[in-house]
């Protein structure tokens, strides 16, 4: 059983007898004395796809499913499907763009530390390792001695997502960016 509160982005969690992904979490702080944290959920129906909006307070408990994660590397895109491998028995998963959502932003050939989330040998979802290297494709020159500065500036990265960065990074420097965010996190 999981409370609320614990919940993160990615969790899977049984509602009505049926496992839901949470795809977005946050909390609403109360404005009066004594009431407690709400918390917004999105879920994600893993058999339908259909999305679940709830709100629940931070000691609602949620039954965790029965799921196996299983090591997995993304291997490529065939149309709108990204094909994954299973690093030990070299079985290949597909899921759809729709179904990833915003991690298609994160994806590159290769990459590993992914964990899929299987159930009855079917992949319902994957857990991306906290932060990715990723290159700059384009992004404004770098302005000299800005690194004394805290501004930003636009990056875009080769799987379409756009940062914000330092001035002083140029196109073609590769940056680690947190995959729960979206946020640059410093120079690779």
């Amino acid at each position: 059983m999981a409370k609320a509160s614990e919940l993160k982005r990615g969790m899977v969690v049984e509602i009505n007898g049926v496992p839901h992904m949470v795809k977005q979490f946050d909390a609403k702080s109360p404005s009066s004395r004594g009431a407690s944290t709400l918390y917004k959920i999105r879920f994600t129906n893993l058999k339908t796809g259909q999305k679940l909006d709830e709100s629940l307070k931070g000691d609602d408990f949620l039954k965790e499913t029965d799921l196996v994660r299983a090591k997995v590397q993304f291997s490529y895109v065939d149309g709108e499907n990204y094909i994954f491998m299973n690093s030990e028995d070299y079985s290949q998963y597909s899921l759809s763009r729709d179904d990833l959502d915003d991690q298609v932003y994160y994806l590159t050939e290769g990459l590993e530390g992914i964990i899929a989330l299987l159930i009855d040998d079917e992949i319902f979802g994957v857990e991306l390792p906290s932060s990715v290297v990723l290159p700059i494709i384009e992004t404004p020159p770098a302005i000299k001695g800005a690194t004394a500065s805290g501004r930003t500036k636009t990056a875009r990265l080769p799987t379409g997502l756009e940062v914000q960065v330092p001035e002083y990074l140029e196109t073609d420097e590769l940056i680690k960016v947190n995959t729960e965010n979206g946020k640059f996190m410093a120079r690779a």
